[in-house]
């Protein structure tokens, strides 16, 4: 299996959102005091390929070790990054319940367990889980292999982040526009194009009460129309590309502040590898690379 087989293509599912929780996975089998993030349930969805290959590096084989270090080479330090991002994502949200976050929106939620395993959601918050029938349905099942059951705090909701129905359909599962709300989209923001970007980021602004929250990742506008200097941007352009889930949206670079005020958001802070090398990568994992590219954003709406 080469590197850019890895993520795998299913009918009417992501690859995308398996692959962001293979990366969990092999971060949630590290030593608690090594490990950046941890997530229990993340090995439930992923496919019976990327499942050998586990097993395979559990076992040392020299061919999956060679492969790891492949794809280290290749995309060095955007492991690192990705786990990071779940840890910081996590860490805000638990800051947000505690600043008394009523609805949780999850936006592109993907494979995202964080309304399983993050405590303090189950009979506080409502969640909604919102991304394509397709990925919705397969993690459904999931989620009753887990549990048993899908939970009561959970409103799995089937529409186009990027559309005018989000707000239809995210109402019709019971979403209240009046209520203290974050959303979160992580991974997600550059699968979009720029008018639907515009669209989401008008729609949370407008359906949800002052003090409501939102944080994403994004990359540099380089990354996304492939002109970036740095090698491993232009692999990331390239494979993604080649994945048949190409970027479509990038923002430019010292420009996200004046973008979001714009849109009508304010207390924005921009969270660079640097931020959140110095926040995590310390002690046993000083010497873990961080990519550069990967940056994350949070803001409050006005």
């Amino acid at each position: 299996m080469k590197i850019s087989e890895m993520q795998i293509k299913r009918k009417d599912t992501s690859g995308t959102a398996e692959e962001i929780a293979f990366h969990r996975v092999i971060e949630s089998a590290k030593d608690e005091e090594e490990r950046i993030c941890y997530d229990p349930y993340a090995i439930h969805f992923i496919g019976p390929e990327l499942l050998k290959f586990l097993e395979a590096t559990a076992c040392n084989y020299p061919v999956a070790k060679a492969r790891m270090e492949e794809m280290n080479r290749l995309f060095p330090g955007t492991q690192n990054s990705i786990v990071a991002r779940v840890r910081y994502f996590d860490n805000y949200l638990k800051a947000s319940l505690e600043e008394g976050i009523e609805q949780l929106v999850i936006l592109g939620a993907g494979y995202d367990t964080r309304a399983y395993r993050i405590k303090g959601l189950k009979g506080k918050v409502r969640v909604f889980e919102v991304d394509y029938q397709g990925t919705q349905n397969m993690k459904m099942e999931k989620i009753k292999e887990i549990f048993g059951s899908l939970p009561n705090h959970v409103a799995f909701v089937d529409a186009d982040v990027g559309s005018e129905e989000l707000g239809i359909r995210l109402i019709e599962h019971g979403y209240d526009p009046s209520k203290k709300t974050i959303f979160i989209m992580e991974g997600l923001i550059y699968y979009i194009p720029p008018e639907g970007v515009d669209n989401l980021l008008s729609f949370i602004v407008h359906n949800s009460s002052k003090d409501s929250k939102i944080i994403f990742d994004y990359f540099p506008e380089s990354v996304v129309d492939g002109t970036c200097e740095l090698e491993v941007g232009k692999r990331i352009h390239e494979r993604v590309k080649q994945s048949g889930e190409p970027f479509k949206f990038g923002i430019k670079e010292g420009n996200i502040e004046k973008f979001l005020k714009e849109r009508g958001y304010s207390q924005i802070q921009n969270v660079t590898s640097e931020d959140y090398k110095k926040l995590y990568f310390h002690g046993k994992n000083e010497n873990r690379d961080v990519c550069s590219l990967y940056v994350f954003v949070h803001a409050t709406v006005k």
